[in-house]
């Protein structure tokens, strides 16, 4: 029994529930303001407390695990099928063709992923959208240079072999041979990648840039923390609290896939 992998999942499975049930869970809406009951510390009506408008905190962190979580999956989607594709290429053909892949890789890793982020959405409209295809089209250098170092190892197998013999040709070798043998060390990769992604767009939108207000993602919630600290502490805890949490599910997960697969 791995251990780490149950606790990986135990995490990740408990915010995803309450992501998707958050519409019935939720005890108010996340946008509803009461000037009533501004900077109210947690209590039995508010259980997270409330922020400067007035909105109930767990309201808001429940919706805001839905975006979250989505823009993480979706954009390590993205870049882990563009990665499979770029690698598998390289891997596959070399020479010329894996040259030119790898250094165009190498380039882009020279330029820190935030930074690249920052410029990118610098240029264009912060919508939950932009975020996911931003994050994926930065993030995709590390499930490609997996997967070739995979795909360089595997096609010279027998089975391999075979299949050149037999007259397959080279994308069926590719997408039913090479890329289901290689994706092991891939999944483990997405699976950090999709707390990256997270901690990315937690980061975007707590400097205003990422997903916009009124939607509630995790980050944005926390932009609230700035100006309220030091009266309202549970602002920066529980968003704050949620996010590590997650990171450390999707850690989690990935360490014991690892271990799993190493096994």
């Amino acid at each position: 029994m791995n251990k780490t992998l149950i606790v990986g999942i135990i995490l990740i499975g408990f915010f995803t529930i309450i992501a998707v049930l958050a519409p019935f869970l939720s005890p108010y809406k996340p946008s509803e303001m009461n000037q009533a009951h501004m900077l109210m510390a947690p209590s039995s009506e508010h259980w997270l407390g409330t922020d400067s408008l007035g909105r109930d905190i767990l309201s808001r962190m429940m919706y805001g695990a839905r975006i979250s979580l989505t823009i993480g999956l979706i954009a390590v989607g993205i870049a882990t099928l563009l990665g499979v594709v770029l690698g598998s290429v390289a891997g596959f053909y070399g020479g010329f063709i894996d040259a030119c892949i790898m250094r165009f890789t190498d380039i882009i890793l020279c330029f820190p992923t935030f930074f690249l982020l920052l410029a990118a959405v610098a240029f264009l409209e912060s919508s939950i959208f932009n975020i996911m295809v931003i994050i994926g089209l930065t993030s995709w250098m590390g499930p490609a240079r997996l997967i070739r170092g995979e795909i360089l190892s595997l096609k010279e197998r027998e089975f391999i072999q075979a299949e050149h013999a037999l007259g397959a040709t080279h994308a069926r070798i590719i997408v039913l041979h090479l890329i289901p043998n290689a994706l092991g060390p891939v999944l483990v990769n997405a699976t950090l990648g999709i707390a990256a992604a997270i901690l990315l767009e937690s980061g975007l939108s707590f400097l205003g840039l990422g997903v916009q207000p009124p939607v509630p993602s995790w980050g944005n919630i926390l932009i609230e923390s700035k100006s309220t600290l030091g009266i309202a502490w549970w602002i920066t805890l529980f968003p704050g609290a949620a996010i590590l949490l997650t990171i450390l599910g999707f850690n989690f997960i990935a360490e014991g896939l690892k271990q799993k697969m190493g096994g």
